[in-house]
């Protein structure tokens, strides 16, 4: 199909109808103003019922293996391949199923969409192939699910094939640019601009389909707001502010949608080499280069892999957004809002290389060095992280809570610590655990709430989930000495029944090697059975005031956080300054003493004297000014004398607090930290960690810790400091 123009028509343009259509080519189309059909079931939704005179598919391609070359499509819709399980149609019933989900992708090469509502393109989803009965009332050729996993000769069992997407241009979609959904599915030389979300690669909601496959995108152009900014028309919903200079432009969805250049989802993906240009958060709309999905149910992968990012006319405060409670974020309690990770290889992100990123209160991840990014809403931490994917049969519906974290099922966690788990029910009688990105000796130790007089079988097994195999491997036995279970082999394990708090104690550990993107072990998905008979009329199984602070162990950094680029090996004239300060109270029999110091890129400053040290940095450039100390005599006796300090001092420095002593915590010298951004409500206590900020603005960074004994702060604050325009 050459040189073809579809145009004003109801369904799709062009459209390959029955699933095993192959080595089709369509070159050099264009397919616009496509209008909602009525005809299939897959084109039926609450939207279309709604929009009816509105866009629908100009491509519609259940089989992959098709060449695509130098096609446009505007609307709905512009390209959307939809997998059949089987054939319809003429040709039912000439190919095995799943033949579609697992065929090689043709050529698709120099394609663009724009101007559609849901996406330029969409990789994703089948049709039910199946016709509706009492069981499952959807009609024949109805949306559902599918998964895409391409290898040769469509056979799972021989070598993956890439589907490649080369040079595809999607601008002005109203929702994604492309929403892609693998197995392996790269792509190169793309470019994304104008989308409310450039690009969404997805793989499984709980394992990748296709386990050992990624996505991936490379040498490709991500442009958040570009100069064409469209035309402002009467009853046009979508017209608002530029992040960058607030003059007037189509938004792709609401003024304040979170437009996100490269959303992460899912994983493993892979994002190498790849410029993000002209996003710019506001006060009121959360803009960033990379982004997480919203209202997230499923896992987040720790092997999401970023590296060699450029930045050109994003703020350093607009390179990352984790959310927060609020329009279109909602209120981040689903399981995928708090496990989000991403991995900054060579720091050209964070300006730490090897380090990951984190949500800035998942304390599942974090250890004492992690290093707080107030404007992302995030945490540059450092460790060895994985999965757990924990199964519960009877029931299968109770809330899991994990360490203090409410999650369900699916945490990432930080490999070789110890972990303790409760329900907000009785415990389930099945329990099962898998260890997901595990290498081969990889351990945590877990804790499990049961009640008392539970009793347990344990059983180790390997799960092939590609043959739906599975083979016991080991058996636990009980143990009255809680160190045995270090004593763990591979047909052998020992388990530690606590009764009196409740908690069943074992190691779990990963005896097989493991590919580079698989989630599961090259021998299958090893995992831990617990079979509990549980006493009837249990009440719910939660142990923690039982288990604390008996079981709480020290915080230990067993991967030291990478050193900060220097900034000569930055690409951006933005950088991050790095702050630490503490004030702390330490103990040797009955000697106290006090300590606080305050460092900046690893140069610190000791307060001598009781009161507070105020430490200046000019947030033009990030140089320290000055160090000055005020005894708390002072504070009480001469409180304008730290009045008239800060009066005379620049606007646009920033001010970083430290006390000592006992303090003075009352008077009229605690005015000065609201000047610097403090909550006008904050009590003070003996201890205080402060960074604070002199300007007519106050950023997201500024920050208060109060405590009787410790007070720390370790963040990194965006230079130059830069007031953010309001919505």
């Amino acid at each position: 199909v050459k040189d073809v123009v579809g145009y004003d028509m109801l369904g799709h343009c062009f459209f390959t109808e029955d699933g095993p259509e192959e080595r089709n080519t369509f070159d050099h189309c264009l397919g616009l103003m496509v209008r909602a059909g009525t005809l299939l079931p897959s084109d039926r939704d609450s939207k279309m019922c709604r929009d009816i005179t509105e866009g629908a598919y100009p491509g519609y391609v259940p089989n992959p293996r098709q060449d695509c070359r130098s096609e446009k499509c505007m609307l709905e819709t512009g390209f959307w391949f939809i997998f059949h399980h089987v054939p319809t149609g003429p040709s039912e019933g000439t190919y095995s199923p799943g033949h579609t989900e697992l065929t090689p992708m043709g050529q698709f090469t120099n394609n663009r969409a724009h101007s559609n509502y849901r996406a330029g393109m969409i990789l994703d989803n089948g049709v039910k192939t199946t016709q509706a009965n009492d069981k499952d009332k959807r009609p024949f050729l109805s949306l559902i699910g599918a998964r895409y996993g391409p290898h040769q000769d469509a056979d799972p069992f021989k070598p993956r094939v890439p589907a490649v997407i080369h040079h595809f241009v999607a601008y002005k979609n109203q929702d994604h640019g492309a929403w892609l959904r693998g197995g392996d599915v790269w792509l190169d030389d793309c470019q994304f601009a104008d989308n409310g979300v450039g690009l969404t690669l997805a793989s499984g909601g709980t394992f990748p389909d296709d386990d050992g496959s990624h996505q991936q995108v490379k040498d490709s152009l991500f442009v958040g707001e570009s100069d064409n900014r469209g035309t402002a028309l009467p009853d046009n919903l979508t017209w608002g502010a530029d992040g960058a200079d607030l003059h007037g432009r189509t938004l792709p969805r609401g003024n304040d949608f979170p437009i996100r250049g490269m959303q992460i989802y899912d994983g493993p993906i892979n994002v190498q080499n790849c410029t993000f240009r002209k996003f710019t958060a506001l006060e009121g709309r959360h803009t960033s280069a990379f982004g997480f999905r919203l209202n997230n149910s499923w896992q987040s992968c720790p092997k999401n892999n970023i590296t060699d990012i450029t930045f050109d006319h994003v703020p350093i405060t607009s390179r990352v957004f984790f959310g927060e409670p609020g329009p279109w974020f909602n209120k981040m309690q689903m399981d995928g809002d708090k496990t989000t990770i991403l991995h900054d290889i060579d720091g050209s992100v964070s300006e730490y290389p090897g380090a990951f990123l984190v949500k800035e209160d998942n304390w599942l991840l974090r250890n004492p060095d992690c290093i707080d990014v107030p404007n992302w809403k995030a945490a540059i931490c450092s460790g060895l992280y994985a999965q757990v994917y924990i199964q519960t049969r009877n029931p299968a519906n109770l809330n899991m809570q994990m360490k203090k974290h409410y999650q369900q099922f699916q945490p990432v966690i930080t490999l070789a610590k110890g972990y303790t788990i409760h329900w907000d029910q009785a415990a389930p009688a099945e329990v099962t655990i898998w260890l997901i990105n595990f290498n081969k000796n990889d351990w945590i130790n877990v804790g499990i709430c049961y009640p008392q007089g539970t009793t347990f079988t344990i059983i180790s097994d390997i799960h092939n989930r590609l043959t739906k195999q599975t083979r016991k491997t080991g058996v636990f036995m009980r143990t009255m000495q809680k160190d045995k279970m270090n004593h763990l082999h591979q047909t052998r394990g020992f388990y530690y029944w606590e009764e009196d708090s409740g908690l069943l104690f074992l190691k779990v550990k990963a005896h097989n090697d493991r590919e580079e993107f698989a989630f599961c072990s090259v021998k299958g998905c090893e995992r831990l059975k617990i079979t509990a008979v549980i006493p009837a009329g249990s009440p719910p199984s939660d142990c923690m005031a039982e288990a604390y602070p008996r079981h709480a162990e020290m915080p230990v950094v067993d991967v030291p956080l990478p050193e900060k680029l220097p900034n000569a090996k930055l690409r951006t004239p933005e950088h991050f300054l790095e702050v630490r300060v503490e004030s702390y109270n330490t103990r040797f029999f009955h000697i106290k003493e006090d300590f606080a110091y305050t460092e900046v890129n690893g140069r610190k400053l000791f307060q001598q004297e009781d009161g507070v040290q105020l430490t200046i940095i000019d947030g033009h450039d990030g140089t320290v000014l000055e160090s000055k100390s005020i005894r708390n005599s002072i504070l009480q006796g001469i409180p304008a004398q730290i009045d008239n300090y800060i009066s005379g001092l620049r606007d646009g420095s920033v001010i970083i607090m430290s006390s000592k002593g006992r303090l003075v915590t009352r008077g009229p010298w605690t005015k000065v930290m609201e000047r610097l951004g403090a909550d006008k409500n904050a009590k003070l206590k003996e201890k205080i960690a402060f960074v604070g900020f002199k300007g007519s603005f106050h950023p997201d960074w500024v920050h208060l810790e109060v405590d009787h004994d410790r007070a720390k702060i370790h963040q990194v604050l965006p230079i130059p400091v830069v007031h953010k325009k309001k919505l």
